[in-house]
């Protein structure tokens, strides 16, 4: 049985310091659903990932990374004539990354409900989706909601986190509207600060609602009680995959039946692992490394 089932666009990813000044840069694949299965997988947990590549180095890369990774891959479709999407990050000391997206037409972005795995889904403990793959377009939303319906059908636990990525939606309306259906129908969700007033009417005393606030904590909603851990005490590198490193961790210590404190714990541990490293994903722990 896979443990926890996600889909999603793996992307390219160049990062580097001022674009118009620097000369060198760094290569990389990511994407927030790639990162978590990944950091699962390092934990011993069963992950498996939905999504399509272009025939390209960069959808190879990815690939490459998965199996090694040991992500189940079996859904993953090569798409022929398509190119896998890019992000260009930017990193300055003390801000924010920034990136500029290069994924219109990707093979990423036409991931369609057709190619929704439904008992697969069904056999899964777990399936993870974020509002960032439900942005990309109207095939990838069909696609998550599909996902959505064979895991509720099969009384799949579904884990959601927010990712809103303000450029990738008509207007603050529409993605009011498909992130709050989202975690309305989520069992646990994740989501920053920041996120809250989009997803109001999923706020409800009986979900599990998870607030990643980064440098400053993170903390959970559970049995109607409130439980919190401080944020990083390590040197920052790069803040790109933190926020998906502590979702992976979160889940990690749920599937192992911990306590919301321990949750927690292991959600801040992997999300300190992220940030002390350049890419988001190969800084994170094994699950030797957790004891």
């Amino acid at each position: 049985m896979t443990d926890v089932y996600t889909l999603g666009e793996p992307l390219g990813v160049v990062s580097s310091g001022r674009v118009r000044h620097e000369s060198e840069a760094r290569l990389d694949v990511c994407g927030p659903e790639f990162t978590l299965a990944i950091a699962l997988a390092r934990l011993g947990h069963r992950s498996a990932y939905l999504g399509k590549v272009g025939d390209d180095e960069l959808g190879a890369r990815a690939l490459t990374v998965l199996k090694g990774e040991g992500v189940d891959v079996l859904d993953m479709r090569v798409s022929e004539g398509l190119r896998t999407g890019l992000l260009l990050r930017e990193t300055r000391v003390g801000r924010d990354p920034r990136a500029a997206q290069y994924r219109a037409g990707s093979a990423g972005s036409r991931l369609a409900p057709g190619n929704v795995p439904i008992d697969r889904i069904a056999a899964a403990k777990m399936l993870h989706v974020t509002g960032l793959t439900a942005g990309l377009g109207r095939e990838t939303l069909e696609a998550v909601r599909v996902a959505v319906n064979a895991a509720r059908n099969a009384d799949v636990m579904i884990s959601f986190a927010v990712e809103y990525v303000p450029d990738l939606w008509a207007s603050v309306r529409e993605a009011e509207d498909v992130l709050g259906e989202l975690a309305c129908r989520s069992h646990l969700l994740f989501l920053r600060q920041d996120e809250l007033d989009l997803v109001k009417p999923a706020l409800t005393p009986e979900r599990e609602v998870v607030v990643d606030r980064g440098a400053k904590g993170a903390s959970v909603r559970a049995d109607r009680m409130r439980y919190d851990v401080p944020g990083w005490q390590v040197p920052v590198v790069d803040t790109s995959g933190a926020g998906e490193a502590f979702t992976a961790g979160y889940i990690s210590a749920a599937l192992d039946g911990l306590i919301p404190q321990e949750r927690l714990h292991r959600g801040a541990l992997l999300s300190a692992a992220a940030v002390t490293s350049a890419s988001d994903w190969q800084g994170l722990p094994t699950r030797s490394d957790l004891t």
